[in-house]
């Protein structure tokens, strides 16, 4: 450890702000986009909502879908009001989830990551304080989370809706960012490597987000509805936005945060830079056989990381599947609904458009999955754990086929079993099982093709310009916002192209055609090839 960093608790902090500034400086591209892309979105839902709905009483035939139906209200939370802030606060229930998943990602990047690739080493031997770097992680990430909420709040107030309102839905946004920034933050300081670090935090995300959905799916009469306390997103919607607001609940927010504030520097102060709290296990003496070459050593990097996701994947098709065997009830007292369903991007039956939805949703996850899985790879090859493997008789497209392996076949099972299991969940409580899980399994495996080229497209910056490779997120998030929110928001379709996921067949219930399917498989496998060819060529590239 440097000596700045032996100075003791006085002296954690000294060069914070040097830090935020380097953070701001390596950032100043991502940054300003994710912040001004999500802040705009709630506004946009509202223009949106006027212009679908503009009667009190469109408003009104919507809202008594919204509002109860488990569909709406397990993917968005509950309806506070029929006015235009209301529908577009629901509407942007999903909106916490990605604000949480970004502060996260970017706490482990600016803690975790600097300290796999050597460079927390050395800045700490200047004149940096031990808790720095942890600090301006979270300055900056819990300060883009506020600057969001202030956003927000501005926008949605200049489009004439409740200011009370539009400021307690920026409130709830900034309070998911820095919930989820602090859980982070611990997470960093308990487990010794960046990619443990991100599956910790996911699956708090994760659980959060299953727990939120729980308490809501069944509305105001479901006798659940008390874990929402249980979980931050549940907060959230608890604030109430656009009806009662209830401010006090950010009390609990702002408590749970300095808890794990507190939490991470302590933990931070007791641990060596590149350790973590938790130790790794100790393997056996010898290595087994099956670590005698890059597969095995990269399913030992992978495997983990692929089960939290399955398991996730599973509890998420379980959910889903539940709360499919209300909604085909929904058109019993309202005969318009089929026609604002079709208009929000519905089909057939009402069951299959909300399989297509929901089978959509695991695809964009899925996604995700496959560019962590991709950047794992970069990971090896940044930290130098690459080059002495290559150093032995492994040639680069070996090892690198080997890290491919899990973005290419791990897609497959997580949304195999989410399609499975939302299926059978489906199917039992239909009393046909048999032919509701080939036909949402089907469906779920449909969003490969897609999947596969948003993983491409980070193989491709992997092997050309790998000092990019990061950016793979940026573009995640792109089609994140297209996929989840381009209806909604009425994109124009060239834009709304850009997302592979919008050349998917809607199935089930849609018209199957194997032709977009084809086309994105083979973009997936030009970009793959454009990727591991110049990875081949090019030199190696440290973090």
């Amino acid at each position: 450890m440097s000596g700045a960093e032996n100075r003791g608790a006085g002296h954690a902090l000294v060069g914070t702000g040097a830090m935020v500034r380097l953070i701001l400086r390596r950032d100043r591209a991502v940054l300003p986009i994710w912040v001004l892309l999500i802040a705009v979105m709630p506004a946009a839902f509202v223009a949106s909502f006027e212009g679908l709905f503009p009667t009190e009483a469109d408003r009104l035939r919507y809202a008594r879908t919204s509002g109860t139906s488990p569909t709406f209200l397990a993917l968005y939370g509950p309806l506070h009001g029929t006015d235009p802030g209301a529908l577009a606060a629901q509407r942007a229930g999903f909106i916490p989830v990605i604000v949480a998943l970004v502060c996260a990602l970017t706490v482990i990047r600016h803690t975790r990551v600097e300290e796999e690739t050597g460079r927390r080493e050395l800045l700490g031997a200047t004149v940096l304080g031990r808790g720095a770097g942890l600090a301006a992680a979270l300055l900056v990430a819990m300060g883009a989370s506020a600057v969001l909420g202030a956003l927000t709040a501005a926008a949605m107030a200049a489009g004439g809706v409740s200011a009370a309102g539009a400021v307690a839905l920026g409130l709830q946004f900034t309070m998911a960012g820095w919930v989820f920034a602090a859980a982070a933050a611990v997470a960093a300081q308990v487990t010794e490597g960046a990619g443990a670090a991100r599956g910790l935090s996911v699956a708090a995300l994760g659980a959060a987000f299953a727990v939120r959905m729980a308490a809501d799916a069944g509305g105001r009469g479901n006798g659940l509805q008390w874990l929402s306390w249980l979980s931050p997103l549940g907060w959230g919607t608890r604030l109430a936005p656009f009806g009662d607001e209830r401010w006090w609940v950010l009390l609990l927010g702002a408590a749970l945060v300095a808890v794990l504030v507190a939490a991470a520097g302590m933990l931070s102060g007791r641990r060596d830079v590149g350790a973590g709290i938790l130790p790794p296990s100790l393997g056996p003496a010898e290595a087994p056989v099956s670590l005698s070459g890059p597969f095995g050593l990269a399913w030992r990097l992978h495997s983990r990381p692929l089960y939290g996701w399955l398991a996730g994947f599973a509890a998420l098709g379980v959910v889903f599947g539940g709360v499919a065997d209300g909604v085909g009830d929904l058109v019993k007292d309202n005969p318009g609904l089929e026609e604002i369903v079709t208009r929000l991007g519905g089909r057939t039956a009402i069951t299959d458009a909300y399989f297509a939805s929901a089978t959509g949703l695991l695809g964009v996850f899925a996604a995700g999955y496959a560019v962590s899985a991709v950047l794992r790879m970069r990971a090896e090859e940044a930290s130098l754990r690459a080059e002495p493997v290559l150093a032995a008789a492994v040639g680069r497209l070996r090892w690198q086929a080997a890290h491919l392996v899990f973005p290419l076949l791990g897609p497959a099972a997580a949304l195999a079993v989410a399609g499975t299991a939302a299926g059978l969940v489906h199917g039992l409580d239909s009393g046909d099982a048999g032919g509701w899980v080939p036909r949402v399994a089907g469906a779920a495996l449909a969003q490969l093709p897609a999947v596969w080229t948003v993983a491409a497209a980070a193989v491709a910056l992997v092997g050309l310009a790998p000092r990019a490779a990061a950016a793979s997120w940026g573009g995640y998030a792109a089609v994140v916002v297209i996929s989840l929110f381009g209806p909604t928001l009425r994109m124009d379709q060239w834009v709304r192209d850009v997302s592979p996921f919008d050349h998917v067949p809607e199935l089930p219930g849609g018209e199957f055609t194997a032709a977009p399917l084809v086309w994105l498989a083979a973009a997936a496998a030009v970009l793959t090839a454009a990727g591991m060819g110049g990875f081949r060529r090019r030199d190696l590239s440290p973090g």
